[in-house]
């Protein structure tokens, strides 16, 4: 029998979060162990655990896996997550990919200056007002169902759930133009694995703060500057 799910990463957001949402939706119990020093890293790199010497790393059914992207896909497809067909497996990607783009102007948001941090945080509600949503919108309003693909309860709501949220935190009110995304984000909020989630106490993280972005810097040797996209 496969142990539990174990993840190693940093105790904040970043690359791992998305993943900590999809095991959750899932029901998947799983353990963390935290980068917080060089030499954790370091024992990884030299343990051969990294093939692109770079976190996340998953353990999961006697494999170590690494890129974000594949470990997700692996989750979704195990947990039935991933559609019921390659049509509605390529709608899910597509999805997924369009809030990846969102979520990349969010996800180095911490390590920018103060000024940069206001110049981007225009940028992400201008590309989530005026992209972004408004095709999510569309998705939702043209079909008439309660989720995004194939009227059942997926990755891409997930994703997309974890998308608002993340772009809520930079303006409370950026969904009061989008009254489909309003309906979905209640209904999604409301299934009990991720209500259990949005609780406190749970394994979700909080807005990335100064330890957390000090602690990345250190670990991975980060001492340059970071730039806006």
């Amino acid at each position: 029998m496969a142990g539990k799910v174990k993840l190693y990463y940093f105790n904040g957001r970043g690359k791992m979060e998305p993943i900590r949402w999809l095991l959750a939706a899932a029901g998947v119990e799983f353990e963390e162990e935290f980068l917080e020093t060089r030499e954790q890293y370091e024992k990884l790199l030299q343990g051969g655990s990294l093939m692109f010497q770079q976190v996340p790393m998953v353990e999961i059914d006697g494999m170590k896996m690494v890129q974000t992207r594949a470990i997700l896909s692996y989750i979704a497809a195990k947990y039935n997550l991933y559609g019921k067909d390659l049509k509605e497996r390529a709608l899910i990607d597509m999805y997924v990919g369009g809030t990846d783009d969102l979520m990349g102007f969010i996800l180095m948001f911490p390590f920018l200056s103060a000024e940069d941090k206001e110049k981007q945080r225009a940028v992400i509600v201008e590309k989530a007002t005026s992209r972004y949503f408004p095709a999510y919108e569309k998705v939702l309003k043209d079909h008439g169902q309660d989720f995004l693909v194939g009227n059942n309860f997926s990755w891409a709501d997930v994703h997309l759930l974890e998308a608002i949220l993340m772009v809520e935190e930079k303006k409370s009110d950026v969904l009061s133009g989008f009254p489909k995304l309003q309906a979905f984000k209640a209904r999604i909020s409301s299934i009990p694995t991720i209500k259990k989630f949005l609780e406190p106490g749970s394994q979700r993280k909080p807005v990335p703060d100064d330890k957390y972005v000090e602690t990345v810097r250190r670990v991975l040797r980060m001492y340059y500057n970071i730039k806006p996209n």
